[in-house]
C-alpha cells in the first residue's frame, strides 16, 4: 500500500529549517519528501499546509507498567520513595499486572507522539506483548537488582529472542548502588559476548555520588571503564544528573548516550543534568520520561520543552538547548540510542515513523516554516498530535486508536491498580 501526506511541513533535525512538501509512505518507509503535488498514493492525509510532519519520539528511559503506581508516593526523595512505597508495591506484581500497565502506557505514549521506548523491568514478555498489540517500538531489558546470575541469564534470554526490526535487547544492571562493581564486569562481559547494549541508572542523584567515591571507592565514570560498561555495543546511561565537566570528553563516544529525564529529575529533587556541558563537548544526550510513577506523565512532548527551558533558567543563557536541539534529543538521538539506526529522520528508505501536528490550533497563529521549532517547543503541546504512525501503520489519529479498546485497557489496568496499591 502507498499513502500520501499531501502538503504538509516537514522536519526533521537533519534539515537546515522546515520544508512545505508531499511525502509518500509504502512498504512501511518513507519515500521522498517530494515537492508539493509530486507525491502519489492513497491520500492519507491532505495537509494544505496547515500540518506539520516531523519524527516520532523515542522515550529513551522509562518502565511503562509503572503507569500502575502512578501518584503512590508523591513529594519524597528517591531512596525513600523507592524503599518504602515503590518496591514493596513491585513485590506483589504479577505478569497480568505488567501487560495491563504496559497497555496503559500505550495509550498515553502513542496519543502524545511517542513511536518507541526503551523499557527497563521485569516480566518483559508482557512488556513485549503490550508493546506488539500497540504497535510501538522497542528497545527492551530485564531489570537487574541484585548480584543475581538467574536474572542476568533471564535478560540473556530476552535479548536472544528479540531480533526482530521492532524490538531489540538490551542487558540492564539497575544501578551502581544495587549491582557490585564485579556483577556489573559480569553483565559488560555477557553484553560484549552477545553484542549487544547495556542500559543502567547511573549518577541520578548526589547520593550515588558519594557512595560511588567513598563505599566503591571509584571515580563515577573510572567505574563505567573499569567495568567494561563503556566497551557495550552500545550503553543507555539513565539520567547523568552529576556527571562533572570533567568526565564529558570520556563520555563523548559513538556508543554512549545520556538520557536526560528533566521532569522525573524536578520532581524527585535529583537535579539538573548538565547539558549544555555534554552538548558542548559532543555527548549525545536523548530524552527519556522515567516511569509514570515519578514523573507522572509519559509525555515526551513535556520532556522536550522541560529540555529547551530549565537550561536557559539555570545557566541565565537564553541560547543554551535551542528548540532544534530539544527535539533533536527526542528523535534522532533517541532512536541511535536505542538500536533504531533507520529511524529517527524523514530520509527516503527510513522507517516512516512519524507524527502529523495540527497547526490550525489558536496558539499556532502566526507560525511560519520559519518559525515552526520555536511555535512546536515553546507553544505546542502534546494535545497538538493529530496522527501517529509506525512502520508505516497509523496508530492514533484524532483521539482514536485503530488497533486498541481504550476503555478496555483502562478497565482491566484500573483492576491490576486496586490489586497492587488498594485504591484507585
Amino acid at each position: 500500500m502507498r499513502f500520501l501526506l499531501r502538503d504538509v511541513i516537514l522536519w526533521d533535525c537533519e534539515m537546515t529549517s522546515p520544508v512545505r512538501g508531499d511525502l509518500v509512505v509504502e512498504d512501511r518507509v518513507i519515500r521522498g519528501p517530494f515537492g508539493v503535488g509530486e507525491g502519489e498514493g492513497e491520500l492519507l492525509l491532505d495537509g494544505g499546509g496547515r500540518f506539520a510532519v516531523i519524527p516520532g519520539f523515542f522515550n529513551a528511559h522509562t518502565h511503562v507498567a509503572m503507569s500502575l503506581l502512578r501518584g503512590f508516593g508523591e513529594d519524597l526523595p528517591l531512596m525513600e520513595w523507592l524503599n518504602d512505597r515503590i518496591w514493596p508495591a513491585e513485590a506483589r506484581m504479577r505478569s497480568e499486572h505488567v501487560l495491563a500497565g504496559t497497555l496503559l502506557a500505550s495509550l498515553e505514549m502513542i496519543s502524545t507522539g511517542t513511536v518507541a521506548f526503551a523499557d527497563m523491568y521485569f516480566f518483559m514478555d508482557q512488556v513485549l506483548e503490550g508493546a506488539t498489540k500497540a504497535g510501538l517500538k522497542a528497545n527492551l531489558s530485564r531489570g537487574v537488582v541484585g548480584d543475581d546470575p538467574a536474572k542476568l541469564e533471564d535478560g540473556v534470554g530476552l535479548v536472544q529472542r528479540l531480533q526482530g526490526d521492532r524490538f531489540i535487547g538490551s542487558l540492564a544492571p539497575h544501578a551502581p548502588y544495587t549491582v557490585s562493581p564485579d556483577f556489573l564486569s559480569q553483565v559488560a562481559r555477557r553484553a560484549r559476548e552477545l553484542q549487544v547494549g547495556i542500559h543502567t541508572h547511573w549518577l541520578e542523584t548526589r547520593w550515588e555520588v558519594g557512595y560511588i567515591r567513598d563505599e566503591l571507592k571509584f571515580d563515577p565514570v573510572d567505574l563505567l571503564i573499569r567495568t567494561g560498561l563503556m566497551e557495550a555495543r552500545w550503553l543507555i546511561l539513565a539520567h547523568g544528573v552529576w556527571f562533572e565537566e570533567r568526565h564529558m570528553d570520556q563520555l563523548a563516544r559513538d556508543n554512549v548516550t545520556v538520557v536526560h529525564n528533566p521532569s522525573s529529575n524536578m520532581k524527585l529533587g535529583s537535579g539538573f543534568a548538565p547539558v549544555p556541558a555534554m552538548a558542548r563537548k559532543g555527548v549525545r544526550v536523548a530524552l527519556g520520561t522515567d516511569g509514570a510513577a515519578s514523573n507522572n506523565r509519559l509525555d515526551m512532548w513535556q520532556e522536550v520543552r522541560s529540555a529547551a527551558l530549565i537550561h536557559k533558567g539555570v545557566t541565565g543563557d537564553p541560547t543554551v538547548v535551542s528548540a532544534a536541539e530539544a527535539l533533536k534529543m527526542a528523535t534522532r538521538n533517541g532512536a541511535v540510542a536505542m538500536g533504531f539506526h533507520r529511524s529517527g529522520l524523514i530520509r527516503d528508505g527510513f522507517c516512516a515513523d512519524l507524527v502529523a501536528v495540527d497547526l490550525r490550533k489558536p496558539h499556532y497563529l502566526g507560525v511560519q516554516e520559519d518559525s515552526l521549532l520555536g511555535y512546536l517547543v515553546y507553544a505546542g503541546s502534546s494535545a497538538d498530535v493529530h496522527m501517529v504512525m509506525t512502520d508505516g501503520q497509523v496508530v492514533y489519529r484524532e483521539g482514536c486508536f485503530p488497533h486498541l479498546d481504550a476503555a478496555r485497557i483502562v478497565q482491566r489496568a484500573h483492576r491490576s491498580r486496586l490489586e497492587l496499591v488498594g485504591r484507585p
